[in-house]
């Protein structure tokens, strides 16, 4: 595997051409080379502005500097995820980043407030949190090496311009080596193993390679339509199959968070960047009438439209593979899970370290591909768990939409979640998985799911020592907190 090319530019096409290209390319080596190819003529999505940590870290790798992409993307800094009116209509609670404190003689700190909680302590969950008690007043944390308990449970990520991501890439791909070719792709040559040996543009001029990445989007043109690979359809958990999208010139909400509402059919968006405001609404189609989502859309942003609002039509679901032959997909034509956790990117960025991780070095690729495609679909299977939780505990019974969550029958697998916590007030979650505890526990408890119990080694611990524990600790991520600037002050001064 010398010549890899990738069909498809946009955020997913380009974070796989700078990644393959920092491994491959950077160091002077010649053995590799890497073809994008694309059209101008096509358009891209180009709405995934939410982002989650992992975005820092694949900034990282690539060895650019944070603030320089900040600065070129017209980003803002990500706390968490504020959801309105999703448990009930009034009601809201707060996803953050980071964690819920340290973990005491071995057992997270939220198990300590768990015993203490079904005692009757008035402190709440998110009390534990440094990313919520910064974004309730829309902070952000300033580093200080004296306080390095904020500093270790702080987590964040960005909201940005998708475009402008993709622009900022493509540079840094082109500058290592990178070959674009702008055209659009009329025909794909197969062998006789069904392996793909090139693309064929428009032009009729043939782009072969060893390797070939699918970025094509929704339309999957390699392997959906090429290879053939079926779509595990998951919409009878997931019934939201439209989203309408429109930005505003609205500049004052600089909140260092995504913010989620309920609606009576599905829930809205708001992704604050520098520059403007981010609207969506996610719907589903059978629930509600388009010009009625549109309306709802248009009646809930704030500021004067700077786009026409864009509808986009997709299907909760994934391919039953994403690595066949000598083709991967990466991005929605391997699967599409609603950005309801702006797990989108996450998605291209984990499954291209995966296939690193993986990178074949001779013929035999056959086991390679059976473990990257058992854990992309384990990865894909838990973050579809994690959206439908934010569904199915709903108490909402307010329109058809909200009794169809409500009821549906919902996998196994988050079942017996939910149970074990029910019953243990345990979090369990593989070595593997994206959402650890705190993101579980948070969701859980904001989705009104009852802890009957907690972890019965915590009361191996005196109770006096948890209480301490937990006193002093809130009290330090307090103070932290309120001597943070605001959001907008450290926006103004990049």
């Amino acid at each position: 595997m010398q010549n890899i090319v990738i069909l498809g530019g946009g955020t997913a096409g380009w974070i796989a051409a700078s990644g393959l290209a920092r491994v491959l390319l950077k160091n002077g080596s010649k053995k590799f080379s890497i073809k994008l190819i694309e059209s101008d003529e096509i358009g891209t999505i180009g709405v995934g502005e939410a982002t989650i940590p992992s975005i820092l870290e694949f900034i990282q790798f690539l060895n650019i500097d944070q603030l320089d992409f900040v600065k070129n993307t017209d980003a803002t800094f990500k706390l968490g995820l504020q959801f309105n009116d999703w448990l009930e209509i009034g009601h809201s609670y707060f996803h953050p980043f980071g964690t819920l404190g340290p973990e005491v003689d071995n057992k997270p700190l939220f198990q300590h407030w768990m015993r203490e909680k079904l005692n009757g302590s008035k402190l709440e969950l998110m009390d534990l949190s440094i990313a919520s008690l910064l974004a309730k007043n829309n902070k952000f944390l300033a580093q200080n090496p004296q306080n390095q308990i904020c500093n270790d449970n702080f987590g964040y990520a960005l909201h940005f311009d998708a475009a402008l991501v993709a622009k900022y890439l493509k540079d840094y791909a082109l500058q290592i080596g990178v070959e674009h070719i702008n055209s659009k792709v009329g025909g794909i040559k197969k062998d006789e193993k069904n392996n793909i040996c090139a693309l064929i543009t428009i032009e009729n001029k043939e782009i072969n390679g060893d390797f070939f990445i699918d970025c094509s989007g929704f339309r999957s043109i390699i392997l959906g339509e090429a290879l053939e690979t079926k779509y595990e359809d998951w919409s009878h958990y997931l019934p939201c199959d439209s989203a309408l999208a429109v930005q505003t010139d609205e500049k004052n909400d600089l909140n260092p968070y995504t913010n989620s509402t309920a609606r009576d059919a599905g829930w809205t968006w708001q992704i604050p960047l520098r520059t403007r405001m981010g609207n969506g609404y996610v719907y589903s189609s059978e629930f509600v009438k388009d010009d009625d989502a549109l309306n709802t859309l248009l009646n809930c942003v704030k500021g004067n439209k700077i786009t026409e609002p864009r509808k986009i039509k997709f299907k909760a679901g994934a391919r039953e593979v994403s690595w066949k032959n000598n083709c991967l997909a990466l991005g929605l034509s391997s699967g599409f899970l609603e950005p309801l956790e702006s797990t989108s990117i996450h998605l291209v960025i984990s499954n291209l370290y995966r296939f690193l991780d993986l990178f074949p070095s001779g013929d035999n690729w056959q086991i390679l591909q059976q473990k990257f495609n058992k854990a992309a679909k384990q990865e894909l299977e838990e973050i579809r768990d994690f959206i439908i939780l934010h569904y199915c505990k709903t108490q909402r019974q307010d329109t058809k939409f909200w009794q169809y969550c409500k009821n549906m029958q919902i996998p196994q697998s988050l079942a017996q979640k939910i149970e074990f916590f029910e019953a243990n007030g345990k979090i369990s979650t593989d070595y593997y998985d994206l959402f650890k505890p705190t993101s579980w526990v948070s969701v859980l408890i904001g989705m009104g799911v009852n802890f009957n119990t907690y972890d019965a080694l915590i009361d191996a611990i005196k109770p006096e020592f948890s209480q301490k524990i937990l006193q002093n600790f809130t009290q330090i991520i307090k103070q932290g907190a309120n001597s943070s600037p605001y959001h907008d002050a450290i926006l103004k001064n990049l």
